[in-house]
């Protein structure tokens, strides 16, 4: 029997590893702290399982993540750094996080009591470590600042649980910068007036490490800088970007003026043009409202226009204007987005933010 060929993708993710270790290093000399790296929603669409591999032995703090099911995968996985939960946890998840003896965010006296009672139960010798949040202005959770201090004497009678450490987040870091500067103020004082030995005290972000310095945290949390977008423009030269999204043209076809692109015929050619189709769409995670906002794809060295609306799967490219020494063919590769377009262009020509753009990459 004869061996069936397996053809390449027609779009797929190339992750640059060592462009991962460039951005962990920025996040460590720029802030100076420990690092937890923020690894929900699949590693911010990068693969959770090769990315928390990878970077399981550079010596991270911790790997944040939004829910169980994602500290779930962790385990299974095998991997040795520590996992803490970003966000409250729901009453029936607890057991598993006191079992699995991952890291809890407390946001009131409530969840602490629970982690402690079930603590008692399996680890009565060993509190489970947990941290503290501190709502400074986001209103997701946490403790308001003004009731830590009843707080922490009763969160202090609970022995089955250790107050290890205090965090809260940044809002608007990378929009508002005096409220953020008031907001590292009011943190401040509120971590001053626990006179608390905290082991880990942390509120900065990607866009708060970058340029919003403390002598009062010793960890941080970024999560968009490790995959080399910066959340505030002017600190991207210093990133490298980890993901590049690449696609296929499958043929290339000449048309005449007047012809209609995609669906609706929003576009009709003004000129006779060579139209390569493209095997992405939004069924693979590029956006379909970048339609019309100028969006392009990187061939040959030269930036080329996506016309007609994004469809499912394809999307036309024209070509014409490409030099006359270089020719687009059936096969050839190109780039929605990585080092010569960022995802953060896209995302604005999407109407939406880079977060979006990288996590919504599909399995296809």
């Amino acid at each position: 029997m004869h061996e069936i060929h397996q053809s390449p993708p027609r779009t797929w993710a190339e992750i640059d590893r060592s462009a991962l270790l460039h951005n962990l290093k920025v996040a460590r000399e720029t802030s100076g702290c420990r690092v937890m790296a923020v690894l929900k929603a699949g590693a911010y669409g990068h693969d959770l399982k090769r990315i928390s591999e990878f970077l399981d032995p550079q010596d991270l703090a911790f790997f944040g993540v939004a829910s169980v099911f994602e500290a779930r995968k962790l385990a299974k996985i095998g991997i040795k750094t520590r996992v803490y939960l970003l966000g409250p946890t729901f009453a029936d998840e607890r057991q598993e996080i006191v079992h699995r003896r991952w890291t809890p965010s407390i946001s009131n006296l409530e969840e602490a009591a629970d982690f402690d009672s079930l603590n008692a139960v399996h680890s009565p010798d060993s509190p489970l470590p947990v941290h503290l949040t501190v709502d400074t202005g986001m209103g997701r959770g946490g403790f308001l600042p003004e009731q830590l201090s009843d707080a922490l004497p009763e969160l202090l009678k609970f022995k089955h649980i250790s107050i290890e450490g205090i965090g809260s987040h940044l809002p608007s870091a990378d929009e508002d910068r005096d409220f953020t500067l008031a907001q590292y103020e009011n943190f401040h004082q509120a971590v001053a007036n626990c006179q608390f030995d905290f082991k880990f005290i942390h509120l900065a972000n990607s866009a708060g490490l970058l340029d919003y310095p403390s002598t009062v945290v010793n960890l941080c949390r970024p999560g968009l800088l490790l995959y080399g977008l910066s959340p505030i423009p002017k600190f991207q030269s210093q990133l490298k970007p980890v993901m590049t999204l690449k696609s296929r043209i499958s043929i290339i076809r000449d048309l005449p003026k007047g012809h209609g692109i995609s669906y609706g015929r929003t576009t009709i050619l003004e000129r006779d043009s060579r139209i390569a189709t493209v095997g992405i769409g939004y069924g693979d995670g590029y956006p379909r409202s970048a339609s019309h906002n100028n969006p392009e794809v990187y061939l040959h060295g030269k930036r080329c226009p996506i016309i007609g609306r994004i469809t499912m799967d394809q999307i036309m490219v024209d070509v014409t204007d490409l030099p006359p020494n270089v020719e687009a063919r059936s096969g050839d590769e190109l780039e929605l987005f990585g080092s010569n377009i960022l995802a953060t262009e896209v995302a604005e020509k999407a109407g939406t933010i880079p977060w979006e753009i990288l996590t919504r990459i599909t399995p296809r």
